[in-house]
Order: C-alpha cells, then sequence, then structure tokens
C-alpha cells in the first residue's frame, strides 16, 4: 500500500499523520506524493502508521517512497 492509501484507510487527515510522526505537515504530503525524504522521516511515519494499525509497518512496507 502507499502512504496514502495507509493513512486513508485508517482515517486520517494528512494534518494527523504528521502529527502522530513529529513530522511538518507538508513533510507528511510531501511524503505521499513522492517527493524525496530523508529515512529518518520515513521511519517516523513507518512508526506512527505501526502504531495506530497495532502492528509493525516498515518503510519497505510503505509503496512509493521516496527516501534520500
Amino acid at each position: 500500500m502507499t502512504l496514502r492509501e495507509y493513512r486513508i484507510k485508517i482515517g486520517w487527515s494528512t494534518n494527523k499523520l504528521a502529527q502522530e510522526a513529529g513530522v511538518a505537515r507538508q513533510t507528511a504530503a510531501d511524503a505521499e506524493a513522492g517527493s524525496p525524504i530523508k529515512a529518518e522521516t520515513a521511519k517516523a511515519l513507518a512508526d506512527a502508521l505501526s502504531r495506530a494499525y497495532g502492528y509493525e509497518i516498515s518503510v519497505l512496507d510503505i509503496q512509493g517512497l521516496n527516501i534520500l
């Protein structure tokens, strides 16, 4: 699944994803759009999704991330 698909499936807005991951809203939106992001940002997003879903989601599980 893509980051957007994970986010929508859990019922989160981009703002909520960003808040849970501890990143700026624009950073989360950029990640969804396929813009390059730092590895630590990708990990923060994956960790936030993992907490929400109740199981581990790794960076590699999120399709379409463009990690620097």
